[in-house]
This record gives C-alpha cells, sequence and structure tokens, in this order.
C-alpha cells in the first residue's frame, strides 16, 4: 500500500505543479489509451 499512496501523491503534485485539472488528465489518459490501442491493433 505504500506504492499506491507514494504514487497518488506524486500524481497530484505533477498535477499542481503543472496546473492541470484532473479532468484533464483523465482525457489525456484517455486519448493515449484510444492512441495505444489504435496502434496496437494496426500493427498487430
Amino acid at each position: 500500500m505504500i506504492f499506491f499512496s507514494w504514487h497518488k501523491n506524486f500524481t497530484y503534485k505533477l498535477l499542481s505543479k503543472w496546473k492541470m485539472s484532473k479532468y484533464t488528465a483523465m482525457w489525456i489518459s484517455f486519448v493515449e489509451g484510444l492512441l495505444i490501442g489504435a496502434l496496437i491493433v494496426y500493427y498487430f
């Protein structure tokens, strides 16, 4: 559980440093997942 609390704190610190909301970070992650999924489907 130590890793999860560290990762959560690290993520929130990065979001505040970049002045990014959690909502924006979720959209970026979603689009990144779509792109990576599309690349995997295309190449395999």
